[in-house]
């Protein structure tokens, strides 16, 4: 099996992380910051964007960033899904700067980019249908060629993102179109979600005026990506709650003994211990073929229905191995089988990636 361990210099990264997560983000203050009205800790995001650069690593230096790549960026979402952090990074950084990058549009990155980079804008890519879905061909907003007109429902960080990027149906194919959050002609109305640690909206445009960003897009390319990023939340989750329910079989104690002693309980652990690891190795690899710019298709499906089905398994264990406690709101356990299940269906669930890449290879 291939690894993918980060280097050195990037396990110094993850270790900072860590280390500001345990004291900055632990349950208390992700219930917290889930309830607040923006929906996140706004001074943690200053530090993770100002004090460790995590919102630069993946954007060229010539646009304001870090110039690593969108494998550190990567490492980034494991160490914030491991915490259940709320915050931008998902959709402003691992999605909306990475459609811009895409976009190769050189002005649309030196004005945009560097705002990103250091934490002072906020961005949401604009795409799902009016079925909820991520489809590479089929949009719900559409440009006649002066405005946006049409509604999107799913927008990652909508309600809040200071710009709005948008795919939209043109005369011409799929463009991407640039959009002030906050601009006439725009409504966005926040949708309630089960994972209340992500944010989600549903933005429509009513003749709203816009700037079209680079000529072509492809699509296919940016799904793929978002739904790598998204893995990455999923095998930080899974490796935390399994962490968790290892520590819980220490604890607890039946018949006299640590539930963790018993056989039948060190086989199911065992299980979800391969489960968190090959799902590691098939986002980590995904990570890999989006930081270098090789073929992601194959690779980014393989993640994306992997990753999800162990999300799901292990915290589904993870809340019978709790037992009662688990299914309390006062338990952590609940938040954690909420990602796993949220997350499955962003950016294409697993069963409808298995029918895609079957028809394309029956093609």
């Amino acid at each position: 099996m291939m690894q993918f361990d980060p280097t050195e210099e990037q396990e110094e990264l993850v270790g900072m992380l860590r280390d500001l997560l345990s004291s900055r983000s632990d349950s208390g203050a992700v219930r917290r910051a889930m309830e607040s009205e923006s929906g996140y800790d706004a001074d943690l995001w200053r530090v993770l964007c100002e004090e460790i650069g995590a919102a630069s690593l993946a954007i060229p230096e010539e646009f304001g960033g870090a110039g690593f790549t969108a494998f550190e960026t990567h490492l980034v979402l494991e160490e914030l899904g491991a915490a259940m952090t709320p915050s931008p990074y998902l959709g402003t950084v691992a999605i909306a700067a990475q459609a811009v990058l895409c976009s190769g549009d050189a002005d649309a990155c030196e004005r945009l980019l560097p705002g990103i980079a250091a934490g002072e804008t906020t961005a949401a890519l604009v795409w799902a249908d009016d079925r909820g879905l991520f489809d590479a061909t089929r949009f719900g907003v559409s440009f006649d060629g002066a405005s946006l007109s049409g509604t999107a429902p799913l927008v990652i960080d909508g309600s809040t993102a200071d710009v709005l990027l948008v795919l939209a149906a043109t005369s011409d194919g799929v463009g991407l179109f640039e959009v002030a959050g906050d601009a006439a002609g725009v409504t966005r109305v926040a949708t309630p979600a089960m994972d209340t640690t992500l944010r989600f909206a549903q933005v429509t445009f009513d003749g709203a005026a816009a700037v079209r960003i680079g000529n072509a897009v492809d699509t296919e390319r940016l799904r793929d990506i978002a739904a790598t990023a998204v893995t990455a939340l999923q095998v930080g989750g899974a490796r935390r709650i399994l962490d968790l329910t290892v520590e819980y079989s220490k604890q607890r104690v039946q018949f006299g003994r640590q539930i963790g002693s018993f056989q039948a309980l060190k086989h199911r652990m065992a299980d979800m211990h391969l489960l968190v690891e090959t799902a590691t190795t098939a986002s980590r690899a995904a990570a890999s073929a989006v930081a270098s710019g090789a073929e992601l298709g194959p690779l980014a499906a393989l993640a994306k229905t992997w990753a999800s089905d162990a999300f799901s398994t292990v915290a589904g264990e993870a809340v019978q191995l709790h037992g009662g406690i688990a299914i309390t709101w006062e338990h952590d356990a609940h938040l954690y089988f909420k990602r796993a299940h949220a997350t499955r269906e962003l950016f294409g669930s697993p069963e409808a990636i298995r029918v895609r890449e079957a028809e394309r290879l029956l093609a």
